[in-house]
C-alpha cells in the first residue's frame, strides 16, 4: 500500500445520514498541506490538553462507568482453550489476569478537525480507564497524513497500515471504538465474528444500532445490513450521554455488547454459513474501501 493512501476511495454518505463523517478525501490538497505543516510535538500537546479538558466533564464519568461495567462482564468469561490462556498475563502476586485489546477505525484527520481531536482524546481516556496498554490499541484511517501517523506513534498506540474494512476477527476480549463510522463497517465486523463464541468477546463504542435502524429504510436495513438487523434486538445497548455543546462529536453513541444468553435466543440456523456482505445495492456506501486490484 502506498504511504500516501491515494489508492483508497471515499464513498459519499447517504442522503439524510445523521452525522457528518470525520474522514477527509485521501490525497486531497488540504490533506497534503496539513501533512507538510503538521508539528508533531505541538499536536501531541494539543491532544493532551484536550484529554485534560474532557477529564473534567461530567459526562466523561458516565462513559467511564459504562465501559468498566461492559469490560468487567467481558473479562469475567474464562478462556475457552489453551491458546487463549497462553495470551494472559501474570500479575505480581502470580495470579493470571487478562485485559482488553482495542481497535479504533475512522477517527478522521484529528490535526485539522476539532471533533476528531476530541474523539481521539476520549479514546485515550477510555484506554486509561480500562487499563488497556497503549500498544494494544490499533488505530486506522486512510485519511491520516504521515504526520498524523507520527503523532499517533508518539502517543504510543499502534498504527495499522492496511484497511481491514472492519473485517477483523476477535480472538480475545476487544473494545472497538468506532465513532461516526458507516453502517457497512459495523456490518462487516459482525460478519467476521458471526458466532455465539466470538460476538460476546466484543464491546463496541460507536453508533447506536437502534439509531441506525431508525434512520434506515426497513427493506434496505434487512437486505444490505443483515448482520446488524439480526442482532439489534438481542444485543445490549447502553446509550451514552453528551452535553449539547458536544452534540456533533459524541451524540447517538452507545456501548454495545452481545451477551451469550441473548444470542442463544436466535435460531441455530442464524449462525450457519454466513455470507460475506457485498453491498451491490449500496452506491453511496458510507465507508472507505480499498480500490479493486486490477
Amino acid at each position: 500500500m502506498s504511504d500516501t493512501g491515494e489508492e483508497w476511495q471515499v464513498a459519499r454518505r447517504r442522503k439524510g445520514a445523521a452525522r457528518r463523517s470525520n474522514t477527509l478525501q485521501p490525497g486531497s490538497a488540504a490533506a497534503a498541506s496539513s501533512q507538510e505543516q503538521l508539528d508533531v510535538g505541538k499536536t501531541v500537546q494539543r491532544i493532551r490538553a484536550t484529554v485534560s479538558e474532557l477529564r473534567c466533564e461530567e459526562f466523561w464519568k458516565e462513559w467511564k462507568d459504562q465501559l468498566l461495567v461492559a469490560g468487567s462482564a467481558s473479562l469475567s468469561k474464562p478462556p475457552e482453550n489453551k491458546e487463549d490462556t497462553d495470551q494472559l498475563e501474570k500479575s505480581r502476586d502470580g495470579r493470571i489476569s487478562q485485559h482488553l485489546e482495542c481497535v479504533c477505525y475512522g477517527l478522521g484527520s484529528f490535526s485539522s478537525c476539532v471533533s476528531a481531536r476530541f474523539q481521539l482524546a476520549m479514546l485515550l481516556l477510555l484506554l486509561d480507564a480500562a487499563q488497556i496498554p497503549l500498544k494494544d490499541c490499533s488505530v486506522y484511517d486512510p485519511a491520516f497524513s504521515s504526520g498524523e501517523r507520527d503523532v499517533l506513534r508518539e502517543l504510543g498506540v499502534t498504527v495499522l497500515t492496511e484497511n481491514e474494512e472492519g473485517k477483523r476477527p476477535v480472538n480475545k476480549p476487544t473494545l472497538f471504538y468506532l465513532m461516526h463510522c458507516g453502517k457497512a463497517l459495523y456490518n462487516n465486523l459482525l460478519w467476521k465474528n458471526w458466532s455465539t463464541k466470538h460476538l460476546p468477546r466484543m464491546i463496541i463504542i460507536g453508533n447506536s444500532f437502534n439509531g441506525i435502524r431508525d434512520r434506515t429504510i426497513e427493506r434496505e436495513f434487512k437486505r444490505d445490513y443483515s448482520y446488524i438487523s439480526q442482532v439489534v434486538d438481542v444485543c445490549e445497548e447502553r446509550q451514552l450521554s453528551c452535553p449539547s455543546r458536544q452534540i456533533d462529536v459524541f451524540s447517538d453513541t452507545a456501548v454495545i455488547t452481545f451477551p451469550s444468553s441473548s444470542l442463544n435466543k436466535l435460531p441455530q440456523s442464524t449462525w450457519t454459513e454466513p455470507p460475506e456482505p457485498q453491498y451491490q445495492h449500496c452506491p453511496d456506501l458510507e465507508i472507505i474501501l480499498r480500490e479493486a486490484q486490477s
